[in-house]
C-alpha cells in the first residue's frame, strides 16, 4: 500500500468524528477510555491503531486542558473570615 493510500485511509477512519476540542470531559474521557481498550485489545491492523493513537492524545489533551481550567475555578473560591464564601481573583 503506498503512503497516500495510507493518508486517505486514515482520513476516511477519522471521518464523522468530532472535533475533540468541542467534546464535553465526560464524552472526551469516555472516547479515551474506548480508544485505550481497543488498543489493549490488540485488535485491528496498525492504520487503525495510528488513528487511534492520535485521536487518543488529541482526547487527553483536552481532558488536561479542561481539569486545568476546572481546578482554576476551584481555587478561585476561598473562604472569607466569616465563613462566607467568595470568589477572588485567579493569579
Amino acid at each position: 500500500m503506498l503512503l497516500c493510500d495510507k493518508v486517505v485511509k486514515r482520513q476516511k477512519m477519522m471521518e464523522g468524528v468530532a472535533p475533540a476540542a468541542s467534546l464535553s470531559f465526560e464524552a472526551a474521557l469516555a472516547e479515551l477510555e474506548t480508544i485505550v481498550r481497543s488498543l489493549e485489545s490488540g485488535k485491528g491492523d496498525l492504520a487503525r491503531a495510528i488513528a487511534d493513537y492520535e485521536r487518543g492524545t488529541l482526547l487527553r489533551r483536552h481532558c488536561e486542558t479542561l481539569l486545568a481550567d476546572a481546578e482554576a475555578k476551584v481555587q478561585a473560591i476561598a473562604q472569607a473570615p466569616d465563613g462566607a464564601l467568595t470568589l477572588r481573583d485567579v493569579e
